[in-house]
């Protein structure tokens, strides 16, 4: 792709590194923002640094916030005995958007991967069995995705929490979801949240 500027180009290589977006995407996005006012591209601008250097991870959970602890964990009427385990924020937010689940979140940061380099020390692991030893839990649902990686963890998971006085449950996996809850209709996530087995049953 030919540029007859540097500045553009330099502007367009940025927003092609982002996930999913290619040059023309990215020159699209540019051309847009070129032609908005000033106070918009500064308000634009200012979001993302603030987003950089202001965001916070909630303290209990481990999920994005403004806040040391975020919004759901500080909800009075929320089961804070009831934990759904899932692998980022991604997934909070589709789990929330049924508005099926009253419980609170542990957010991992991600999935066991030995062939990523990620292994069990690298996920937010150790912060989850504390809370279970300190909190008075009653109920943990592995909400991860029907993937070798997803699979490895709640294995890995399950054998760490087996011997807390807590009931193990994974999401239905009768039904398609492609793997990744993100991309999970609201009905269908909902119905796999709401029909939940027993992890020991899931692998019988």
């Amino acid at each position: 792709m030919n540029f007859s500027s540097k500045l553009l180009e330099n502007a367009v290589n940025e927003f092609s590194r982002l996930p999913g977006v290619g040059q023309k995407t990215a020159l699209r996005l540019v051309l847009h923002l070129l032609n908005q006012p000033a106070h918009d591209i500064e308000r634009f601008s200012d979001a993302l640094t603030k987003l950089k250097t202001e965001i916070c991870y909630c303290e209990i959970c481990n999920n994005i916030a403004d806040q040391t602890i975020c919004e759901i964990c500080r909800a009075p009427k929320r089961d804070k005995g009831l934990i759904c385990v899932v692998e980022d924020t991604r997934d909070v937010m589709a789990i929330e958007s049924t508005q099926q689940f009253h419980g609170v979140y542990h957010v991992l940061g991600g999935l066991i991967s030995p062939m990523d380099g990620v292994g069990p020390s690298d996920l937010n692991i150790d912060k989850l069995v504390e809370r279970l030893r300190n909190e008075d839990v009653h109920e943990v649902i592995l909400a991860l995705s029907a993937t070798m990686e997803g699979d490895t963890t709640i294995f890995y998971l399950y054998k760490k929490l087996k011997d807390f006085k807590v009931q193990i449950s994974t999401i239905a996996r009768g039904i398609a979801f492609g793997g990744e809850l993100e991309y999970v209709d609201e009905v269908t996530l909902g119905r796999s949240i709401a029909t939940r087995v027993p992890y020991e049953r899931s692998i019988a």
